[in-house]
């Protein structure tokens, strides 16, 4: 199918705004990412693609007599960013709302449609320009003035569109009727899915703020020990005091280390509670430091990791609690992984332990 006189204007106007175009996609982009990581949202991906001639004639061929020029056809250029969650989303929408300029009329929320059948499509598309004030370029002027259209939408919406189009589907389409409904039960599991991230993922949220208030309360036995307990609890560098006392035996240097592989030490030793651990801290602190001082006073170590502290609170606390060499040896197969040189490894600091009050 040829195109008409209009249409072929429109297309040799196309041809000419490339460039303006080319430039528009790298601003979009490089604002988009700017804004998204300064209020550090996390994104799946954020994209952009300039339609190709072949896409572009054929919505001439559609839709050409609409269209009084290039400026009119808003989705030559359009960006997409795809979040993992709906209420992201509705961020991302509000920083698009702030830095552009939005084009209220053509612009469209999918969401708010409600079809059964619509999951893949339920997206916020937004018509805008960048105005002078977040970006100008005075020898391209046109670059505040063509529009683009932004998508926004969730992963799971994304897939699905994208499954759609590659199963060639489209609902208006006549289906068979099996097919109609199976697809559109799948819609409806993943729009679930997408809801119940979301619930999730707020009462995770909310969980962290309450632990984080109790702990600002000070009230550590309401707050049961687990990963995420003790990540926080770690933040406020409990193990600090006791890393630089036994750090001085040698005026050592410590490096930074994950302690949060001894959670799994913690919790075997019986620990149910931030308060238990503080009081774990509490009553081998003294005794912790005494078995550094006899492994490391006859050496010259001048640099230490930040998990001597709780590394050996847990030897003092084990060999205590009566755990001896195979208590040692359990102990250093969780934190170094299973080794036959654990073994040795629980001799020797029996060794040293064996010279001390506690043991």
């Amino acid at each position: 199918m040829t195109l008409d006189i209009h249409n072929t204007a429109l297309l040799e106007e196309y041809h000419e705004q490339m460039a303006s175009y080319v430039m528009l996609r790298s601003v979009v982009m490089q604002q988009l990412n700017n804004f998204i990581a300064e209020v550090g949202i996390q994104v799946n991906q954020v994209e952009s693609r300039i339609k190709t001639e072949k896409s572009f004639i054929g919505k001439l061929q559609r839709k050409g007599h609409k269209y009084q020029s290039l400026r009119d056809i808003t989705d030559i250029l359009g960006a997409r960013v795809i979040a993992y969650y709906n209420e992201d989303v509705d961020r991302i929408a509000s920083l698009a709302e702030k830095y552009f300029e939005i084009d209220w009329a053509n612009s469209v929320d999918k969401r708010k449609a409600h079809q059964f059948d619509s999951f893949g499509y339920n997206s916020l598309h937004y018509i805008c320009k960048i105005p002078q004030s977040l970006y100008h370029d005075a020898e391209h002027p046109e670059l505040n003035e063509i529009s683009f259209e932004l998508q926004m939408r969730t992963a799971l919406q994304h897939v699905w569109s994208d499954i759609q189009h590659d199963l060639g589907y489209k609902f208006e389409i006549e289906t068979p009727m099996e097919y109609h409904r199976a697809l559109s039960r799948l819609a409806g599991m993943l729009e679930l899915a997408d809801n119940e991230f979301s619930r999730i993922r707020g009462e995770i949220i909310a969980h962290r703020r309450r632990i984080s208030a109790l702990m600002e309360q000070g009230r550590l036995e309401d707050i049961p020990l687990d990963g995420d307990t003790f990540a926080a609890y770690l933040e406020q560098k409990p193990f600090e005091k006791l890393n630089r006392y036994i750090a001085s035996i040698n005026n050592a240097e410590l490096y930074e280390t994950s302690t949060m592989v001894y959670l799994r030490v913690l919790l075997r030793l019986g620990m149910k509670t931030l308060a238990d651990v503080e009081q774990f801290i509490r009553d081998n602190y003294d005794d912790a430091y005494q078995l550094a001082l006899a492994q490391l006073g006859p050496v010259d170590l001048d640099i230490l990791s930040e998990s001597i502290g709780i590394q050996n609170l847990c030897i003092v606390h084990i060999i205590k609690d009566g755990g001896g060499v195979m208590g040692l040896k359990r102990f250093f197969d969780i934190v170094n992984g299973e080794s036959p040189a654990n073994q040795t490894l629980a001799e020797m600091v029996m060794g040293f332990a064996k010279r001390l009050s506690f043991s």
